[in-house]
């Protein structure tokens, strides 16, 4: 079997998500910071009708700080009742990829990325890392009012 999933970019990396937790894609022009929130937490935006919470993956995953650019979008997934946004350098592609390419990370992924990466991929000539979207969003914003 195969499963689609959304891929997108934070630095140069390749992520992805399941494409049946994706509601939709947007692109980021800002958010309303809210006091109090982590600091990869980039804040609120109203997206559809919708005020969602946005995680900010550079900021999450440790990575410098990178301005946002036409190619930033926020990639709302759904958790149980919640939709919370994922602030990604890029994100423009759904790829097919066969369940069983997946495969856990090595010993040192797992040691270094807290968590955050589910397993890994080969897709064509790249190296797709599953993200584990309750541990990447974290408690604060899955349970936060």
């Amino acid at each position: 079997m195969s499963s689609l999933h959304v891929l997108f970019k934070v630095d140069r990396a390749d992520y992805a998500v399941a494409a049946r937790d994706v509601l939709h894609m947007e692109s980021f022009a800002g958010a309303t910071k809210v006091p109090g929130t982590p600091a990869y937490v980039a804040g609120l935006v109203q997206i559809r009708q919708r005020v969602v919470p946005v995680v900010d993956l550079r900021a999450r995953f440790g990575l410098p700080a990178s301005a946002p650019t036409l190619d930033s979008r926020v990639v709302v997934v759904q958790s149980g009742t919640r939709a919370v946004g994922l602030l990604v350098d890029s994100a423009r592609e759904v790829l097919e990829i066969a369940d069983d390419s997946f495969r856990p990370p090595p010993e040192v992924v797992t040691e270094q990325a807290e968590g955050f990466v589910l397993s890994v991929a080969q897709a064509g000539t790249r190296l797709v890392m599953l993200i584990d979207f309750e541990k990447v969003i974290g408690q604060e914003t899955l349970h936060g009012k």
